[in-house]
């Protein structure tokens, strides 16, 4: 079971056996995208700069927990509860779900 995957460009940081390493001791699977295609890494690089500018930004961070339970704050509490995604048609991704949902499943 895969607990995580790594999307990245071709960037030769992201090939390195270290890296690759890395993300196998973590459990994780790397994924890269195509040569010359840089939109497949369009969506993750605008989740990075709201995630820089909203979080990483705001102050100085004393330890690397402190900084992961701040991540993961903001993701759960409003990237994913508060704030509208053009692409979900102005809709947060809370509502998406509701909306996908069938009633059958709502009642099970």
């Amino acid at each position: 079971m895969v607990g995580c995957i790594v999307h990245s460009d071709r960037g030769s940081q992201f090939r390195s056996r270290k890296f690759v390493r890395a993300i196998n001791r973590h459990q994780m699977v790397g994924s890269m995208g195509r040569v010359g295609a840089c939109g497949d890494n369009a969506a993750m690089e605008s989740f990075f700069s709201l995630l820089q500018k909203n979080v990483l930004d705001r102050r100085a961070w004393a330890t690397r927990e402190q900084l992961r339970i701040a991540i993961v704050t903001w993701i759960e509490k409003t990237y994913h509860r508060r704030r509208r995604h053009a692409a979900l048609g102005r809709l947060i991704p809370v509502e998406l779900g509701t909306i996908m949902t069938t009633p059958a499943t709502q009642a099970a």
